[in-house]
């Protein structure tokens, strides 16, 4: 390995693949749940919907979400993230 693959591998501290959860808190409006489905199935083709775990806010506003999904990559995992703050009902992302 070269200097900066060595750099690469301690900076992500995860081995790809993995199973990676997210978690996704948004306002509970519209088709929400759709739309992040759709971000994650666009950076991850082989998760599965039906794994989808939801929660609603106690006062029903919100709504969580998580979703794990079988990272292949960093930059995978990146992109997704960018993409999810991207929607506008998304609160956060961790």
């Amino acid at each position: 390995m070269d200097g900066e693959t060595d750099f690469i591998k301690r900076e992500t501290l995860l081995e790809f693949p993995t199973e990676f959860p997210i978690k996704v808190m948004g306002r509970r409006e519209g088709d929400f749940a759709q739309g992040v489905m759709a971000i994650v199935l666009r950076h991850s083709p082989d998760f599965d919907p039906k794994t989808m775990e939801m929660r609603p806010s106690s006062k029903g506003k919100y709504l969580g979400l998580t979703v794990t999904i079988q990272a292949k990559s960093r930059e995978q995992l990146d992109a997704l993230y960018r993409d999810l703050c991207g929607h506008p009902a998304v609160v956060m992302v961790l």
